[in-house]
């Protein structure tokens, strides 16, 4: 079979990326051959046979909007010259003006626009994150309807595809996974006893150029944590975070660390994760650090809760309240015991979440969904007609 999937990207580092990079090298092994319409494809995809990348390159335009755009009229004008030769076009929401077979839903826009914790839009850049998120949800609905299959990544996306008008028998979820391999304890360091300093170390992963992610609360809570320093990961850039920890009188406690690839290594050094995003369709980082045994503050609106145990995770009904915000992250800061506890508990739960198994059922879908070429059809009917 001769599958074409559009997405960004192919790559580790990236949640929906690294999700891409399983789903193709699963493909691979059951001897397909891919056509990769992406900017970023991981070198590793590249040296294996059967992989043709068809680079769309979009970085020298204005505005993830227009990037976006361009992406979709390139991949559009790409589809529509070779469709009759591709058995099955797998998207990632709305990504192309091309009609596809199967689309992963990772995002549904006209959910975060309608949570409670979206921002109002107070200036310029709010301005255009709402018309961004009010074109995408309109695209991606379309794309969504059109698809013969929507493959969503958690419970939570189920029941907001649903709010969005598609219909129920053609969504399915397939749960993000976990490299066990990858992310594993470090049990020398979690069974060690704590620091004469009685200092925690709990680590934020996300996006630092939007509120989604809900940084600005982590922070406001940190001055009521004052056994606690936070390491941030994520590209800085213009980010207003670094500026608000300095007014908050924390700087000295927060770490700006940008863009890691090496997420792993760097869970092995902390005691515990918060990851409370606004809106979150499946919380990649709340699995990856359940596999590196460690437990978690993280809120009641990321997605894939329904595999974290409660036992693993301290789940916030309320992700804004900084009151709340801080009495969990020193719940987790005060006790050893507890933070081994919910970690033990994480990691038994992760081992059930592989990357592997979660492609291997990407796969099955596809396979009952692609369907033979143009020329192949021809062929078939010619043949029974001869017969």
């Amino acid at each position: 079979m001769h599958i074409a999937l559009v997405t960004h990207r192919f790559v580790r580092g990236d949640g929906q990326g690294r999700v891409n990079l399983e789903i193709a090298q699963a493909a691979l092994r059951r001897g397909w051959t891919l056509t990769l319409l992406a900017s970023e494809v991981a070198p590793e995809l590249l040296t294996r046979p059967g992989v043709t990348w068809i680079p769309v390159k979009v970085d020298g335009w204005p505005t993830e909007l227009i990037r976006n755009q361009v992406f979709a009229v390139v991949t559009w004008a790409w589809l529509a010259r070779h469709r009759g030769e591709i058995d099955l076009v797998v998207v990632n929401g709305f990504i192309t003006w091309a009609r596809a077979d199967v689309a992963a839903a990772h995002f549904v826009h006209s959910a975060w626009l309608s949570s409670p914790h979206r921002p109002r839009a107070r200036s310029l850049r709010g301005l255009y994150q709402q018309l961004y998120s009010r074109l995408n949800a309109r695209l991606e609905r379309s794309a969504y309807r059109s698809a013969s299959l929507v493959i969503a990544v958690s419970e939570q996306v189920r029941q907001q595809l649903r709010a969005a008008g598609v219909g129920e028998p053609s969504i399915e979820v397939i749960q993000n996974g976990v490299d066990t391999r990858e992310f594993t304890p470090d049990l020398d360091r979690l069974q060690s006893k704590p620091p004469v300093s009685g200092v925690s170390t709990a680590l934020f992963v996300g996006d630092l150029q939007t509120s989604r992610k809900n940084i600005h609360t982590v922070l406001r809570a940190l001055p009521h944590c004052p056994s606690v320093q936070l390491l941030v990961a994520g590209a800085v850039g213009a980010s207003p975070y670094p500026a608000l920890a300095a007014r908050l009188g924390i700087a000295d406690r927060v770490h700006f660390l940008g863009f890691r690839s090496d997420l792993s290594e760097l869970m092995r050094t902390v005691d515990f994760v918060v990851f409370p995003s606004l809106y979150e369709p499946c919380g990649l980082v709340l699995f990856e650090a359940m596999a590196s045994g460690l437990p978690v503050v993280t809120a009641r609106t990321v997605g894939g809760l329904e595999v974290a145990d409660p036992a693993c995770a301290l789940v916030l009904e309320a992700p804004e309240d900084v009151t709340v915000m801080s009495a969990a992250i020193n719940q987790l800061a005060a006790s050893p015991q507890l933070r081994a506890a919910m970690g033990a508990a994480g990691r038994r739960r992760a081992l059930e979440l592989d990357f592997a198994l979660m492609a291997e059922r990407y796969c099955d879908r596809f396979a009952t969904q692609g369907r033979p070429r143009y020329g192949q059809r021809q062929s078939a009917r010619a043949d029974r007609f001869a017969g």
